[in-house]
């Protein structure tokens, strides 16, 4: 149980309380499966299990993306004639739907795509329709009530229950080793960790100190994945004009060259323009586009340094880490720890959530939903 980690004196805003003691003209299921959904701009994890247990019954990344198959296609392109496809296979048939992204800067754009999304996210965790689904969702960090709600919305009659929490707070707990927590040397990331969440839109940085972040806790910064793909893609575009290069090739040459620090050249990248391959040099391009990042994030990473408590900053300090997809940027730690000294904090120690940070949220997320009480779930009526 993690409800004892989640308590504050005060109770905490982010933390729904629930709208009815059942819902009424329902047989209750005799099955509850428990989700931890970490909801994402690019791509979403989900993982799914029974309460009372620690078993995972499904794991699934999914990109965060609904197709709808465009009018007049052939009978047999589409399997099954679906009308409707989901992350990967409306990926696979791009030619033949129209791609909508639920979410945009972090929060839900596409109302309608956004409940199918999460209808198909029902289906992943219970095929069978049948039963009771309670999912703790990741939020981005300082998330406002407008957009809490739309997520309530867009799951209200999909889950039967929702508790949103923020996601660097999830990732906290999703990157805890339970195994290891009391031991000596161990530091907790639960207890005492500034979490940086680098995602697709906002990079969200949160002190983490044991209980539900409050606002003062958090900070979210516009500046993400998909920023640093737009600055690369205007330079591109100078360079060489009608390249042709889509938004999805330029954050592929992102997620396998990107670093952070001093240039690295030469960087070769083989790319396809007209239907000829061309060899060019991107590391300036790259490099400059990633370096933004940490001059847009660092201002927020002192400010809350600078709030956390004198009795708790030099552990903190110990305990800087960097999870979501900008984790995955070449000597990012390096250059974070390395500015943070050079201004003289002490000793920091800045380290990466590592490969499986894809599933960090997800993996708190569920934590927290065999955590939870009763009493902070909210029911979602159809």
């Amino acid at each position: 149980m993690i409800s004892a980690t989640l308590e504050k004196p005060a109770a905490p805003a982010n933390v729904s309380t629930p709208t009815s003691a059942s819902r009424p003209g329902t047989v209750k299921s005799a099955k509850t499966v428990l989700v931890g959904f970490d909801l994402g701009t690019n791509k979403s994890c989900v993982l799914s299990g029974p309460p009372g247990s620690t078993d995972i019954v499904l794991s699934k990344i999914v990109p965060s993306v609904v197709g709808y198959v465009r009018d007049g296609i052939v009978d047999g392109i589409i399997a099954g004639n679906a009308t409707v496809l989901y992350g990967e296979e409306a990926m696979r048939n791009l030619l033949h739907v129209r791609l909508v992204a639920p979410l945009e800067n972090g929060i839900i754009a596409h109302p309608e795509a956004a409940r199918d999304f999460f209808q198909h996210i029902r289906s992943l965790v219970d095929p069978s329709g049948q039963a009771e689904i309670r999912a703790v969702v990741g939020v981005p960090a300082n998330a406002g009530e407008p957009a809490r709600e739309d997520i309530r919305r867009c799951a209200q009659g999909v889950f039967d229950r929702i508790l949103l929490i923020p996601e660097p707070f999830l990732a906290a707990l999703g990157y805890r080793d339970d195994s290891r927590v009391g031991q000596p040397g161990y530091i907790d990331p639960v207890v005492n960790s500034l979490f940086i969440d680098i995602g697709g839109c906002t990079s969200d940085i949160c002190l983490v100190q044991g209980y539900f972040p409050t606002r003062e806790d958090q900070i979210s910064v516009a500046f993400a994945g998909d920023a640093i793909d737009q600055l690369m893609s205007d330079e591109l575009d100078r360079t060489y004009p009608n390249n042709g290069l889509s938004h999805h090739k330029v954050r592929e040459i992102k997620e396998t060259h990107g670093y952070v620090g001093p240039s690295r050249r030469p960087l070769d990248v083989k790319v396809i323009m007209g239907g000829k391959g061309h060899t060019i040099e991107l590391s300036d391009v790259i490099g400059r586009a990633c370096n933004t990042l940490v001059d847009k994030i660092y201002p927020a990473v002192t400010t809350l340094i600078e709030r956390a408590s004198s009795d708790s900053v030099v552990t903190l300090l110990q305990n800087i880490i960097v999870t979501g997809g900008g984790s995955q940027m070449k000597g990012f730690d390096t250059v974070l720890q390395k500015r943070l000294a050079d201004d003289g904090y002490e000793t920091p120690k800045v380290q990466l959530a590592g490969q499986d940070y894809k599933r960090y949220v997800a993996v708190g997320a569920l934590k927290a939903a065999r955590g939870a009480r009763e009493n902070q779930w909210q029911h979602l009526l159809a």
